[in-house]
């Protein structure tokens, strides 16, 4: 029992990584490319008042003339009111250093939102020229915050962006979590002998995880500046929100004699006030006069070293008397006060001064690294995964017979892999015992179990060891449990092991060499000893190649050319034969049923998959070609036709590209390119068990394949759960229904028409009214196929079958195979 529920949390563990593997590689090529401009420009943002500076020497200090001192704000503000009479100063800003220039705001004129910024001199109040950048940075600076966007618009994206940082930099610690979780080396050990998608991975791993922190502070940072509603929220939480400082304000008010409206203001009074109460400790003040009928002047002040640029002290003084009414020094705040005041320097990192700066210079510069790598690990991946697919589809090779007394005549091969490569060459080297008559069963380690290597006489392994010695993430669960196995019980299994790695680890190919040792321990035989392969060395894959043609006596021209391209699968030309509009006056888009004939056309199995290539009336004979659509074909080859179901997509500019074209615009006998893709995800089970066809829509396509061949094959318990808008003009599919109830193929048939009363119900919610009769189902060793929208249904139906059978149980069906999917 105990073993029981360990194997159900590891199978959790894995399940969940693979979720979170997902969704980081999702955000990862989504929004990275859009993280590298915010990154980049946050990068030219981290030093713009020194490379201001540099680019305007002339304003970063000014030479007092001979016997002259800096004017006073009074005298500043008078010469520039006199330079300046219709334009009102808003704000005037002074500096305690020598010789730095003064910076004046001018209110806005009429139909401004913004009023004008200068910098003026310290000794005469003349104002300098423009500084040269200043347009520059203030691009760079609408791109990083706004991405050019309107700034409402712009501040959700950005804040999205930032969120999906977050999600980056968690998801990714997460997922690189290692065994031994104070071994550095595991950690931050950058290895620059390691090539190919080893260094790939190691230094997208390693540098993220070096950057972790200041992803997790950019990013958070991020999404309070983004968003509003949680600045808002955050900013009231620390009592720093508009509404706590309005009160504040009005309490002051109230303790204090107001000014006459009449008053005028005495700046000097203001100034002499200001430096008794600060006795001289600061080094910048920002003055915001009063406007109107205002009695007061706003000083907001840094201190002579102040904690951060941040840090800001604020001081309201009576604008006729100067005497102060309110003082709120940033030392006084309360922590969650100081914080919130504190986020802008840790966005910018200056809250860590010149260090702190530089990281996060060189971190937002990182997130062009880590797309670059991410995007090539990606790549990778997907070239590895079609050539995976090519190969199935050449070999056209099954899973093991379901009858054991068979499987001992089979050659089972088994691969544990992380992308896609030990599954290639398992599915090669059954290509080559198949061809010297040798019955070959590919399986992955993650569906097979330890009771069931005891149906096998001979088992070949390829497996591959991610990371510093660990299994692959789905063989995890297998592994663990195999070690756990004790005795002799395999002294009949005879094995062969290719273990796959990279010898730049410390524990080059761990997980085969504990695989070995484990096959031992339980008393199986080699049949010859282990091959170590590190990154695809070809000497040691011929010493695979060669051991088994020795062992199985496989003749010489059994093995591909190494290093000859898989050939891909051609398209073949099939003739339209007819289209029928299905859902006539529908709410929904048009559906139509499409008939594809060919002379000598190949055999297909239910559940199998067409790609297509489309044509469109504007593509000219020069023109690239488009990319291949896939559809579910929804029939078999019984009915002498491809048939599928397609759904007119339209759009504001008009119908879809392929959609149209197969519904509208290829005339009736027209040659469609295509070829048939297998779908071993969404395969037929051989066998009469029962099974649950769960879809909407189009979606009726995959279950009416797999429909009609059980009809044909006599399996009848089979139960239809199936979804679509009105019975009025979306019922297509009822004869077909009726008929198979008729012939007593399905047992049961579940329809909902989601509009037909005024509560919208789904597919999902007859699955939770039918929560006794699924249970009882499943408990039968049901198989459940969805087939139709990933938007939606699919995930509704996930929920609904996690509440009524539970989630570990909803697990392990899908790591038995019985959940299968096929949803767009």
């Amino acid at each position: 029992m105990l073993q029981r529920h360990l194997s159900t949390i590891e199978f959790f563990m894995a399940l969940l990584r693979r979720i979170w593997f997902q969704i980081h590689w999702f955000i990862g090529i989504t929004a990275g490319t859009v993280l590298v401009v915010i990154g980049l420009t946050g990068a030219v943002l981290s030093f713009r008042a020194e490379i201001t500076d540099q680019l305007n020497p002339g304003l970063r200090q000014v030479a007092a003339p001979p016997g002259a001192e800096a004017l006073t704000p009074a005298a500043l503000l008078d010469r520039l009111q006199a330079g300046s009479a219709a334009h009102r100063v808003a704000t005037l800003t002074v500096f305690a250093e020598p010789g730095r220039p003064a910076r004046v705001n001018f209110a806005p004129r009429p139909g401004e939102k913004r009023g004008e910024s200068r910098l003026a001199d310290p000794y005469t109040a003349v104002l300098l020229p423009e500084p040269k950048g200043d347009d520059f940075f203030e691009f760079v600076e609408s791109l990083h915050r706004w991405l050019l966007l309107p700034r409402d618009a712009g501040k959700t994206v950005t804040g999205t962006l930032a969120a999906g940082l977050l999600v980056l930099a968690l998801s990714g610690l997460y997922l690189r979590w290692p065994r031994v979780l104070l071994s550095w080396r595991s950690w931050l050990r950058l290895d620059f002998a390691l090539t190919g998608r080893a260094f790939l991975w190691n230094l997208h791993a390693v540098v993220g995880t070096i950057a972790l922190l200041a992803y997790l502070v950019s990013s958070a940072t991020g999404v309070y500046w983004g968003f509003d509603a949680v600045r808002s929220a955050v900013d009231d939480a620390a009592g720093e929100g508009r509404a706590v400082r309005a009160q504040r304000m009005e309490g002051a008010g109230a303790a204090t004699p107001a000014a006459p409206a009449h008053a005028k203001l005495n700046l000097d009074r203001v100034w002499h006030s200001f430096g008794d109460v600060t006795r001289g400790d600061w080094s910048q003040v920002t003055l915001r006069l009063p406007a109107r009928n205002a009695s007061q002047v706003e000083a907001t002040y840094l201190s002579a070293q102040p904690e951060h640029e941040r840090a800001r002290n604020r001081l309201y003084l009576n604008a006729a008397t100067g005497e102060p009414t309110r003082h709120e020094r940033y030392a006084d705040k309360p922590l969650a006060g100081r914080w919130v005041n504190s986020i802008y320097p840790l966005h910018m990192g200056s809250y860590w001064g010149l260090p702190g700066r530089i990281v996060m210079l060189l971190s937002s510069i990182g997130l062009a690294l880590f797309a670059i790598t991410g995007w090539m690990l990606y790549l990778g991946r997907r070239r590895t995964k079609k050539a995976v697919r090519a190969e199935r589809a050449r070999l056209g090779l099954s899973n093991p017979a379901a009858d054991p007394s068979r499987s001992a005549e089979q050659v089972l091969v088994a691969f544990a892999t992380q992308t896609g490569h030990a599954e290639r060459v398992a599915l090669q080297t059954a290509s080559a015992l198949q061809a010297a008559g040798i019955a070959a069963a590919v399986k992955p380690v993650a569906e097979l179990s330890v009771d069931a290597l005891l149906h096998f006489r001979k088992v070949l392994w390829v497996v591959s060891t991610f990371g510093d010695g660990d299994p692959p993430d789905t063989a995890r669960a297998f592994a663990r449990e195999f070690a756990r196995q004790s005795g002799s019980h395999l002294r009949h299994v005879h094995y062969g092991l290719l273990a796959l790695g990279d010898s730049h680890y410390a524990t080059f190919c761990g997980f085969g060499r504990r695989l070995d040792h484990d096959l031992q321990n339980q008393g199986a035989q080699m049949l010859f000893p282990v091959i170590e392969v590190s990154s695809g060395d070809p000497t040691a894959m011929n010493r695979w190649r060669q051991s088994l043609t020795s062992t199985f006596h496989l003749p010489g021209d059994a093995w591909p050319v190494q290093g000859e391209p898989l050939p891909e699968q051609a398209f073949e030309t099939w003739r339209l034969a007819s289209r029928r509009l299905l859902n006539e006056g529908s709410q929904g888009d048009p559906l139509y049923e499409i008939e594809l004939v060919r002379t000598d056309a190949p055999a297909w199995q239910a559940g199998a998959l067409v790609e297509l290539i489309p044509s469109t009336p504007q593509q000219s004979g020069g023109a690239a070609p488009l990319a291949p659509r896939s559809y579910s074909v929804a029939s078999g080859p019984p009915d002498g036709s491809i048939q599928l179901l397609v759904r007119q997509a339209r759009y504001d500019n008009g119908i879809g590209v392929a959609s149209g074209w197969l519904t509208a615009h290829a005339e009736i006998g027209a040659g469609i390119p295509l070829r048939l893709v297998a779908n071993p995800g969404f395969a037929l089970v051989d066998d009469d068990r029962p099974c649950i066809f769960i879809g909407n829509g189009s979606g009726f396509a995959g279950l009416r394949a797999h429909m009609r061949e059980r009809a044909r094959r006599g399996h009848g318990r089979n139960w239809l759960v199936y979804g679509e808008r009105n019975a009025a003009h979306d019922a297509f599919f009822t004869r077909e229904v009726e008929e198979w109830q008729k012939r007593q193929v399905l047992l049961r048939a579940d329809i909902v028409f989601s509009r037909d009363q005024p509560q919208r119900i789904y597919v999902q919610d007859r699955l939770r009214a039918s929560r006794d009769a699924l249970v009882q189902w499943v408990s039968e060793g049901a198989v459940i196929y969805v087939c139709g929208s990933l938007e939606g249904m699919a995930p509704g139906v996930d929920a609904a079958l996690s509440e009524v059978v539970g989630s570990a149980a909803l697990n392990e069906l899908i790591a038995q195979g019985r959940y299968r999917r096929d949803v767009y």
